[in-house]
C-alpha cells in the first residue's frame, strides 16, 4: 500500500477521535496543493505518522508492514475509542488482526480495543434485562414495627421485587428503567425509576429522568443502616464530570405538591402540600492514594405558599445542608473516615419542630476494616452524633434488617428538645468461601434525654449460595426500645412511644436473574 494511501484512510479514523492541535506539514515533499497535503499535517501534527530523517514523506513509496504497524500503534495511542463510532472501531479492529504480530514484536497491547469493540458489538440497539427478588418467611414477632402493613405474628412477605431494563441507544447514550417493590408489597408494580443517560460536551455527563442519587451510599459511609442526609428520589437533571482524581456532580430536581417519592418527605419536618427546587453539588478529590476528601451541598428552596393548616401562608421552609466528608487508609484494607453536615433552618423548620435554634448539625466517624485484613473478618465500628432537631430527607436508620419500622431511633424526639442522640454501631460480616457467608450487628441508641431509655438492636445471620442465582439467609433479629411512659400512658417528649423489645426470625430466598 502506497504511504499516500495509508494516510487516506488513517485520517478518517481520527476525524473525529483525535484531539485538534495546529496543523502544520513538515515534510519538504508534500506542497500544500497536494490532495493529501490536510490530511498529512493533521496526522503529523498528532504524532501520528512520522517522515524519513531527510526531511522527506514520499507518499508513492510502498509502506513496509513495519511502518504500517508503528503507524497503527501512534494511532492507537492517540484515539479516543469512547467517542469512535461502531465503523470507525470495526476499522481499527481489521488493522490491528491484519498487523498483531507486528504489533505484538512492539510492545502494543489493544485491551482497550477489545474491550471497545465487545461493548459496541453487544450493547448497541440490544435490550438487556436482569433484575432479582427476595422472599421473606418472617417468624416470632408480635409488633407491627417490622412490617407496619401487615397485622400479625408470622408472615410470608414478597419483601422486595426489582427488575431493570437497560438499552444502549448508541455510543454515547444509555436508557434505564425500573420496575418494582421495596419492603412494602402492597404499593403493587411501580416504576421506581426511568431515566436517559448522554454524554456532553467537554466530557460532562448528562441523566435526565425520575432517578436517585445517594452520595454517602456512593461514598460506601453507610452500612446495616441508611445515610444521614440523602438517599433521594425525584424528577431531576443530573450532570457528572470526572477528571480522575476530581470528581463533580450537580442536581437540579423539582419535588411538586403532594408528591409522595419527592424530596424531604418527612411528615415530622415538611408538609405535604409545598413545592420545592432542589440543587445539590458534589465535589470529591482522591488528594494521594491515601486521602480523599470533598464537600456537599443541598439547598431545598420553597416556591409555593402553605395552604393548609388554614390560614394560608407564605412558608420559610428554605433549607440549606453544607456537608464535608475525609477518608484516610492506613492500609488499602484499613480506613478512618468521617462525614459532617451543617444546616441552615428556616422559620417554619423551627417552628415544626418548636426548636429556637436556627442550625443543626449531624456527624459521624467510622474504622472500616476489610476482611482481607483481618482474613477472617471484615469491621465496620461507627460512631454518630445527631441534634434533634437535624431536618432529614429520610429518617437515618440503625438496624441490621430492613423491615417496617423497626429502628432503634424509633423513639428519638425531635420537638421541643436541644439535645443530640448518640449512636454506637458494630457490623461484622464474614466470607468464608463462595458458598458461606455470616453476619454479627449490635447498635445503640442514646437519646441523651431525661425520661426515655436507651435502645438496642443486634442480629445474626447466616447465609448459603446453592448457585450464582440462588440464596437462602437465616437471620435473627432483636430490637429493644426501652422507653418511658409517664402516668397517661405518653412517651415522655413525644415520639412514637414504642416500648419493650422484639424479636424476628427470618428466612430469606434470593433469586437474580
Amino acid at each position: 500500500m502506497k504511504r499516500f494511501a495509508i494516510v487516506a484512510a488513517a485520517v478518517i479514523l481520527v476525524a473525529l477521535t483525535v484531539p485538534s492541535f495546529a496543523a502544520t506539514n513538515p515534510f519538504m515533499d508534500v506542497p500544500a496543493s497536494h490532495w493529501a497535503y490536510d490530511a498529512i499535517s493533521r496526522l503529523a501534527s498528532n504524532g501520528v505518522i512520522l517522515g524519513y530523517p531527510d526531511g522527506f514523506f514520499k507518499g508513492a513509496q510502498p509502506a513496509t508492514r513495519y511502518e504500517m504497524a508503528s503507524m497503527i500503534a501512534r494511532l492507537l495511542a492517540k484515539v479516543d475509542l469512547d467517542k469512535a463510532s461502531k465503523q470507525d472501531v470495526e476499522t481499527m479492529r481489521r488493522l490491528v488482526i491484519e498487523f498483531r504480530d507486528e504489533l505484538d514484536a512492539l510492545g502494543v497491547r489493544v485491551d482497550s480495543l477489545d474491550e471497545r469493540v465487545a461493548i459496541l458489538e453487544e450493547d448497541i440497539g440490544g435490550w438487556n434485562m436482569a433484575g432479582h427478588l427476595n422472599f421473606d418467611a418472617n417468624f416470632g414477632t408480635g409488633d407491627t414495627d417490622y412490617y407496619p402493613h401487615i397485622a400479625g405474628k408470622n408472615h410470608f412477605d414478597l419483601n422486595r421485587y426489582r427488575f431493570w431494563i437497560n438499552r444502549r441507544i448508541n455510543e454515547t447514550t444509555t436508557f434505564m428503567a425500573r420496575l418494582g417493590s421495596n419492603g412494602n408489597a402492597t404499593r403493587g408494580v411501580i416504576w421506581d425509576y426511568y431515566e436517559v443517560t448522554t454524554k456532553l460536551p467537554y466530557d460532562i455527563s448528562l441523566t435526565v429522568g425520575h432517578s436517585n442519587f445517594d452520595w454517602e451510599a456512593d461514598l460506601n459511609f453507610y452500612t446495616a443502616s441508611n445515610a444521614i442526609f440523602g438517599d433521594i428520589d425525584a424528577n431531576m437533571f443530573k450532570f457528572k464530570r470526572d477528571w480522575g482524581l476530581t470528581h463533580l456532580e450537580l442536581v437540579v430536581a423539582r419535588q411538586t405538591a403532594n408528591d409522595a417519592a419527592g424530596l424531604p418527605s418527612l411528615a415530622e419536618n415538611l408538609p405535604g402540600d409545598l413545592e420545592n427546587f432542589l440543587i445539590a453539588g458534589l465535589a470529591n478529590f482522591d488528594i494521594s492514594e491515601r486521602l480523599r476528601g470533598g464537600l456537599m451541598l443541598y439547598y431545598w428552596m420553597t416556591d409555593e405558599e402553605i395552604d393548609n393548616p388554614a390560614p394560608a401562608r407564605d412558608s420559610d421552609t428554605d433549607l440549606y445542608t453544607l456537608g464535608a466528608f475525609f477518608g484516610f487508609n492506613f492500609t488499602p484494607d484499613i480506613e478512618l473516615k468521617g462525614m459532617y453536615y451543617h444546616q441552615g433552618l428556616g422559620d417554619d423548620w423551627q417552628a415544626r419542630v418548636r426548636n429556637p435554634d436556627d442550625s443543626a448539625s449531624a456527624w459521624k466517624i467510622i474504622l472500616d476494616v476489610k476482611q482481607e485484613a483481618l482474613k477472617f473478618t471484615s469491621v465496620w465500628l461507627e460512631y454518630a452524633n445527631i441534634d434533634n432537631n437535624f431536618a432529614k430527607q429520610t429518617p437515618p436508620t440503625y438496624r441490621a434488617i430492613t423491615l417496617g419500622g423497626a429502628d432503634i431511633l424509633g423513639n428519638k424526639p425531635y420537638r421541643d428538645n436541644e439535645n443530640t442522640t448518640k449512636v454506637y454501631g458494630i457490623t461484622a460480616r464474614q466470607r468464608w468461601n463462595d458458598t458461606w457467608r455470616t453476619f454479627l450487628h449490635f447498635s445503640m441508641a442514646d437519646y441523651d434525654t431525661a425520661g426515655i431509655d436507651d435502645a438496642t438492636n443486634w442480629a445474626v445471620s447466616v447465609a448459603y449460595r446453592i448457585n450464582p442465582a440462588v440464596e437462602f439467609e437465616l437471620m435473627y433479629d432483636n430490637i429493644d426500645y426501652g422507653g418511658f411512659t409517664d402516668a397517661a400512658g405518653n412517651l415522655v417528649n413525644g415520639g412514637p412511644g414504642r416500648v419493650g423489645d422484639d424479636h424476628i426470625i427470618r428466612l430469606r430466598t434470593f433469586i437474580a436473574f
